[in-house]
């Protein structure tokens, strides 16, 4: 394959094709990058054009299993459905290209990205949209601007641009952002949990430490989210997005060549229909005020549909399909243009909040009294019911990346379902849609940080039973509250709150907590989960076409202040936590001293044995530093099997006796067996009285002679091993 341009970028080269295959896409680039090649093709119908005001575009991006020498798994040899990560990046692209279409193009547009080679290394992600918008400003569309993305991440402290997959594994931060050589487009920010080994604490029970000093504290692995605050956030934005603009330059001067002969399409008309605008103003201001009030309830209303009819009625020579398609664009102008010039003038919105102002909370948890755990959370018109159940390792969504190495696990997911009954529309529920996959996404990735799972697996499904805007952060505030409904442990309270931003020249108004009208109408999207100290996940379309630091600077203060107000709601329903005792399992951690830990688990594991079968919970214990893991279907049964292990912890620790073969001692007839007895000797070793060696005569049965709790005088007859084989004594 011949390249035409080659590009040494930040931490990664890449090296393009254009015009080789796929010749007969309006545009098309080959793009090499390590053992990474990916195809971006760009097709558009140039014979239909379509009638609403929306952009028809949509983009694919397809991983081929053979691109890292593989065969599909399962019963089909052949790729099927895209896979969640798939999906994803479609969703990544298509929202960092969508701004770059000028105005009024109707025509539909397929972006299609084929990975035909991959390299475990690469970030599939950054590079599908580098090919991708390569694609397209080569192509004989009239677009003549880069877009490229730009990840960080940030290793032992130290910011890392453009990271190889192992060095994001080993990062607190992943930022992904997208834009122009001038104008920042799209953010999406997580941070990553870890485990942080500096923490003292005083175990169960409390060793003498004038004995042993070291045995007065241990040193525990706790967790921590790396919640990045506002000020270092915006500081690594400063860095990441100098590089993504400058970037975007060595882009365009080196694709510039290699641009089709841009061909010409009819573009919709922008223009509103001056008389329909005018008429609606001088005849249906009051109507518009309405409308805007049953909007400011519901993320969809009739009510401007009405009065769309209402006017037709009165206005026969409308009636026409086009002219109605005309006053339905014109109503929508003069109920935009109100909506924001409310906004920006009088610092009053539809449904008369203030700017910052959140709206009403409540919130249920545990409403389901057979599920694990529920949190019903209503903000406003917005509700969703968040559902959380627990399992084992082995309840984990398994999953195969392209690049990796067997099949992976999956323990914490977050399941995000949007019927249409929540915002008043007659559909049937169907399957999972990209915007809900997002939306989950969204919500795990502001979770999961803040989650200790320990082994196990979680699932939480929000089920939105009412929209009218930022659904998904509802979804956080809900999953945090289901998760502490749940008794699992959490390293800090997460909200999540949706931003907006109405701009008019240089005079703008942030928005706090925005219902579905300000969104449609406002210029940013802007989603900021995380605690009152820092941001866990932030997600950010723009639509006015870039955003100034300072402002965005703004708008995440502004989003902390709103954070803080939910959380203190949401920490006061906390207290109020009532469990699902009788369906819940249940967790148990503590510190004993490594030194009693023969003593729990018995000689053989019989008495940890007899732990786990009388209390119906499994127990781990880690050797090395005494912590033990006690888990059950119910609280009375862990809390049980603790008791009775700090019972022998807490129990005077006998003397050991060095037995000698051929010494008596009085022993207890602990278990009786088919081949003899187990007998307890004085300082609570257990030792083997064989049947043959309880009478001189033939025993047939061990209980003809000897019955559980008895006392015997027993001999050492010998030493197997750890074993000591007993008779008895004359």
């Amino acid at each position: 394959m011949k390249y035409d341009v080659e590009l040494k970028l930040e931490n990664r080269e890449e090296a393009y094709s254009f015009g080789s295959v796929a010749k007969q896409a309006n545009g098309s680039a080959w793009l090499k990058s390590g053992n990474t090649v990916i195809l971006a093709t760009v097709v558009i119908d140039e014979t239909e054009v379509v009638k609403d005001n929306f952009l028809p575009l949509t983009v694919q991006y397809i991983e081929k299993t053979y691109a890292a020498g593989k065969i599909p798994g399962g019963f089909f040899k052949r790729e099927t459905k895209p896979s969640d990560f798939e999906t994803l990046t479609s969703r990544i692209v298509d929202r960092s290209l969508r701004p770059l279409f000028p105005t009024g193009f109707g025509h539909p547009t397929q972006i299609t990205i084929m990975v035909f080679s991959a390299d475990s290394e690469s970030d599939m992600q950054v590079l599908a949209l580098n090919a991708a918008s390569a694609a397209l400003y080569v192509s004989d569309i009239d677009i003549n601007r880069s877009v490229s993305a730009v990840r960080a991440a940030k290793v032992d402290g130290e910011l890392v641009l453009n990271p190889t997959l192992t060095q994001l594994k080993n990062s607190t931060l992943d930022l992904y952002l997208s834009g122009t050589k001038e104008e920042l487009l799209m953010i999406e920010m997580r941070s990553i949990g870890s485990e942080k080994v500096d923490v003292e604490e005083v175990p169960e029970p409390l060793l003498d430490p004038i004995m042993d000093p070291s045995l007065g504290t241990v040193v525990l692995s706790k967790h921590v989210s790396n919640a990045m605050n506002e000020d270092e956030l915006i500081e690594v934005l400063d860095k990441t997005q100098k590089v993504l603009f400058a970037s975007n330059v060595e882009y365009e001067v080196a694709f510039g060549p290699h641009q089709k002969e841009i061909k010409p399409l009819d573009l919709k008309a922008d223009e509103l229909n001056s008389e329909m605008v005018e008429y609606v103003k001088a005849n249906h201001v009051s109507d518009i005020h309405n409308a805007l009030s049953q909007m400011a309830k519901s993320e969809r209303s009739t009510a401007l549909r009405q009065l769309r009819k209402n006017i037709i009625a009165s206005k026969e020579e409308w009636a026409d399909v086009d002219l109605e398609l005309e006053l339905k664009e014109a109503i929508e102008a003069v109920k935009k243009e109100f909506v924001r010039a409310q906004i920006l003038n009088d610092k009053v919105r539809a449904d008369g909040r203030a700017l910052t102002e959140v709206r009403p909370i409540s919130i249920d948890t545990n409403v389901l009294p057979s599920a694990h755990a529920s949190c019903l959370f209503t903000r406003g018109q917005t509700q969703a019911l968040v559902v959380l159940t627990m399992g084992g390792p082995k309840d984990a969504q398994m999953f195969e990346g392209l690049t990796d190495e067997g099949t992976q696990n999956e323990n914490f997911m977050v399941h995000y379902n949007f019927p249409g009954f929540s915002v008043g529309e007659a559909s049937p529920v169907m399957g999972t849609k990209r915007r809900e996959l997002g939306h989950g996404n969204l919500a795990k990735r502001a979770l999961e940080p803040i989650t200790n799972l320990d082994g196990q697996t979680v699932r939480l499904v929000s089920e939105i039973l009412e929209s009218n805007g930022s659904s998904s952060m509802a979804t956080v505030c809900g999953g945090y509250l289901a998760l502490r409904a749940a008794d699992i442990e959490t390293s800090d309270t997460v909200a999540g709150i949706a931003m907006g931003m109405v701009s008019e020249g240089d005079k703008y108004a942030i928005l706090s907590d925005i219902m579905g009208l300000e969104d449609h109408d406002g210029d940013m999207d802007f989603k900021v989960t995380g605690s009152k100290d820092g941001i866990t996940a932030m997600q950010m379309d723009i639509k006015l076409g870039g955003i100034s630091l300072n402002v965005l600077k703004e708008a995440l203060y502004q989003a902390k202040e709103g954070r803080s107000h939910i959380i203190d709601i949401m920490l006061e329903a906390e207290s109020k936590i009532e469990f699902n005792d009788g369906v819940l399992p249940s967790t148990e951690h503590f510190h004993i001293d490594p030194g009693f830990i023969g003593e729990i688990i018995g000689q053989a594991g019989k008495t940890i044995r007899e732990i786990i079968e009388k209390f119906e919970v499994a127990i781990d214990i880690d050797k090395k530093d005494g912590k033990v893991k006690i888990t059950g279907k119910n609280k009375e049964g862990v809390y049980g099997a603790k008791a009775h292990i700090q019972t022998i912890v807490n129990a005077p620790k006998k003397e050991k006796i060095k037995y000698e073969v051929g010494s008596s001692y009085d022993g207890v007839v602990k278990r009786i067996v088919d081949f003899g007895a187990f007998v307890e000797l004085p300082d609570g070793t257990d030792g083997l009285l064989h049947i043959s060696k309880i009478s001189k005569e033939r025993v047939e049965n061990v209980k003809d002679i000897l019955h559980e709790g008895q006392k015997i005088k027993v001999e050492i007859l010998e030493f197997k091993g750890n074993k000591i084989s007993l008779g008895m004594a004359e």
